[in-house]
């Protein structure tokens, strides 16, 4: 261990808590819109989430604006996809009532509203992706 990074695990442990090289510098977590699937006239969405730190996140809520053909809202939701555990992969499925996947050109990840604290930026930590037409940015 270097000598900063000996200091701050020793600051860490005297004052109670376990430093982790996660804390100090986080690894992205990625989250994918994988795929839209019809369920009558509802979309159901998979999201693939890909948490590449080694600290967990109990909560992990997104702000989703969803859009359709004409570039116009037709929905906004708050999506909690944790918990998260750390390095690991996981799939969270949330339903669009009354919105046919046909309808949506785009979701937006307008926000982090909770990541579990400790000061993150999670916006600057998440990574956005798409695997079909429709994209998922932030």
């Amino acid at each position: 261990m270097h000598g900063a990074a000996r200091l701050l695990a020793a600051l860490a442990f005297a004052a109670g808590a376990v430093w982790t090289p996660a804390l100090a510098a986080d690894a992205p977590v990625l989250v994918e819109l994988n795929r839209l699937e019809a369920r009558g006239a509802d979309c159901r969405a998979y999201l693939v989430l890909d948490n590449r730190g080694k600290a967990a996140f109990e909560t992990f809520k997104l702000d989703l604006v969803v859009f359709d053909r004409a570039g116009v809202i037709a929905r906004r939701l708050a999506l909690d996809v944790g918990p998260m555990r750390a390095e690991k992969k996981s799939v969270k499925v949330f339903d669009l009532a009354g919105i046919g996947c046909g309808d949506v050109t785009s979701i937006l990840v307008n926000d982090v509203i909770e990541c579990g604290g400790q000061g993150r930026d999670c916006v600057a930590l998440m990574e956005v992706a798409s695997r079909g037409a429709v994209k998922l940015t932030k």
